[in-house]
């Protein structure tokens, strides 16, 4: 069959079940759950994919999120869809939760997004005209918070890393999956999409200045002040930024979570969290070194001692070009014009599909449909038609081109990549970043 009458077969699917779509996106919206926590957020999409598709599903696929899986008796490439469950903490959100938990990442618009490319490939029959296989993965824990839960959970054996797409390449989600995409929602002005994004990676860090406590009015003398390390710290690391490469687009942004007990008393035990953020893993390596200089020669300075828990974090996304030249064919057979697009975007943030990026071929546009900047007061849902249903379109046309005529474009862009790294030395790497160090 021609291509494009199943493509056209695709748009129809999902514009005469546009509303089950949308609606399952409102849902998720009403009912944010942090990661490792989207009990209720994963119901929804297993129903979905039961109810609407008939489909298998597998859940708890990395303590959270589910997996559907289409034309898994054929032979072939598989293609992964991704959609993310979480939310992120907001409370001053008009649309927040009792916790301050909101959509205001915009994922419930992703996991729209990816149902929709289901229903339009499933619904369309088109998917038994294609030459491969269709994974659709609901993932868990994007945002990169609650690290003493995440800890726990760790603890107790539940995960081993705090990111859901590290937990899933690690328990092997991916071992079979050739080629993965999915989304992101962004304002993009007066633009409609933007292509080609690329962002920095990060190591988490987890830091605790132990001092000694004392009257801090009587005899402040006797004490040793934790919080004046951790105020030198930072201040140490501020007189380092001159030696990071502009290149690398460092970031270093520390809170302290915990800053003494009570006012009358020299702080003895003060925390702080902060990621250490670069454009590259070498930049990353080389900041975090730094990093990890000042804040130890603060504690230093005033006798007190420290204690760093670093924390696998996210790797840089990387950009594959011959992905993104058959996502450009589909936005302009969609009506997008190069008026409409924004080529290439610059994110100093972090996505855990950055991990993925380095595994095999990705894309991971951001489409618009949205106002305000993400995880802020000011976000919104501006255009819900576009925002659920553009990337939906998109992504399962991309599909079809990828696995069209026995998947000759997919095999093609396989056969042209090499991954940055294997699994082995992936994980290799993050576990060089997960310990403890001590002065």
């Amino acid at each position: 069959m021609d291509r494009n009458e199943l493509k056209e077969r695709v748009i129809r699917a999902i514009e005469e079940n546009k509303d089950k779509i949308m609606e399952a996106g409102r849902k998720i919206y009403k009912n944010p759950e942090f990661g490792y926590k989207e009990i209720e957020t994963t119901k929804t999409v297993k129903e979905f994919f039961e109810k609407e598709l008939n489909l298998e599903v597998e859940d708890k696929i990395a303590y959270t999120g589910c997996r559907a899986r289409a034309n898994k008796d054929k032979e072939g490439i598989k293609i992964a869809i991704l959609g993310e469950l979480d939310g992120i903490s907001c409370k001053e959100h008009c649309d927040a939760n009792s916790i301050g938990a909101s959509h205001t990442c915009g994922h419930n618009v992703q996991i729209a997004g990816m149902l929709g490319a289901a229903v339009g490939l499933i619904k369309s029959g088109v998917i038994d005209e294609l030459n491969g296989k269709i994974d659709f993965m609901a993932t868990p824990a994007e945002e990169f918070i609650e690290l003493a839960y995440r800890t726990k959970l760790k603890e107790e054996g539940h995960i081993k890393f705090f990111g859901g797409k590290q937990e899933l390449i690690r328990r092997g989600a991916f071992d079979d999956v050739d080629i993965s995409m999915m989304f992101h929602v962004l304002d993009t002005g007066d633009k409609k999409v933007l292509t080609g994004p690329v962002s920095n990676g990060f190591i988490g860090k987890e830091v605790t200045f132990i001092g000694k406590e004392a009257h801090a009015g009587s005899a402040p003398y006797e004490g040793i002040n934790a919080l004046n390390a951790a105020m030198l710290a930072i201040n140490n690391v501020h007189a380092q930024r001159e030696t990071f490469k502009e290149s690398d687009r460092v970031r270093f942004h520390p809170i302290i979570t915990k800053g003494g007990d009570i006012v009358n008393v020299v702080p003895a035990d003060v925390k702080m969290e902060s990621y250490v953020r670069a454009r590259t893993i070498s930049g990353m390596i080389d900041a975090n070194m730094k990093v990890n200089r000042g804040l130890i020669a603060g504690a230093m300075a005033v006798g007190a001692q420290i204690e760093i828990t670093e924390i696998p974090g996210y790797l840089p996304i990387l950009r594959h070009d011959n992905m993104e030249e058959v996502l450009r064919g589909n936005l302009e057979y969609l009506g997008l014009t190069s008026d409409d697009i924004i080529e290439g975007g610059d994110f100093t943030g972090s996505f855990d599909f950055g991990d993925v990026s380095h595994l095999m071929p990705t894309l991971h546009p951001m489409f618009g449909g949205v106002t305000g900047a993400l995880h802020t007061r000011g976000y919104k849902i501006s255009d819900e038609e576009y925002a659920y249903l553009m990337p939906a379109k998109s992504l399962a046309l991309t599909v079809v081109d990828l696995l069209y005529d026995n998947a000759k474009k997919g095999k093609e862009i396989l056969e042209n990549f090499k991954p940055a790294m294997t699994k082995e030395e992936y994980l290799k790497f993050m576990e060089s970043n997960d310990k403890v160090i001590k002065a």
